[in-house]
């Protein structure tokens, strides 16, 4: 079982930055790869970013890519998202998640997050023309 709390999000004016966190607890973080899905309001979940569990391989979205950067301090058993440049499009509640015995390479093929396992409870993120 791992038990996910994401926080950070909050009202930002467009072209500014935020950084999201996520701390993981209940079983050994470094075997988990990571990820961040949004939903905006009245769409459907996505997938935002992932990262490996060993090799820190990052994967993006092609929406967020540039933007975006996704980190994680696995002695802290925390995962980050780094957003800057942030548009009124990306308004929405960001989830964080993971699965078991899941690669970050799939979990960006996850199609609205099915699959994983794992769901933090979410952190909206505001962003203001």
């Amino acid at each position: 079982q791992v038990q996910l709390a994401d926080s950070g999000g909050g009202l930002v004016p467009a072209g500014g930055s935020l950084r999201l966190s996520c701390v993981a607890s209940g079983d050994v973080f470094t075997t988990y790869a990571m990820a961040w899905f949004r939903q905006a309001p009245g769409k459907e979940r996505e997938f935002v970013a992932a990262i490996s569990s060993a090799t820190r391989d990052t994967f993006y979205a092609d929406s967020v890519k540039g933007r975006f950067t996704i980190s994680r301090d696995n002695p802290k058993n925390t995962v980050y998202l780094e957003m800057s440049a942030l548009k009124v499009a990306d308004t929405a509640v960001y989830y964080c998640a993971t699965a078991r015995r899941t690669t970050a390479q799939t979990m960006r093929s996850m199609e609205n997050g099915k699959g994983m396992d794992y769901w933090g409870k979410g952190t909206l993120v505001t962003v203001s023309s």
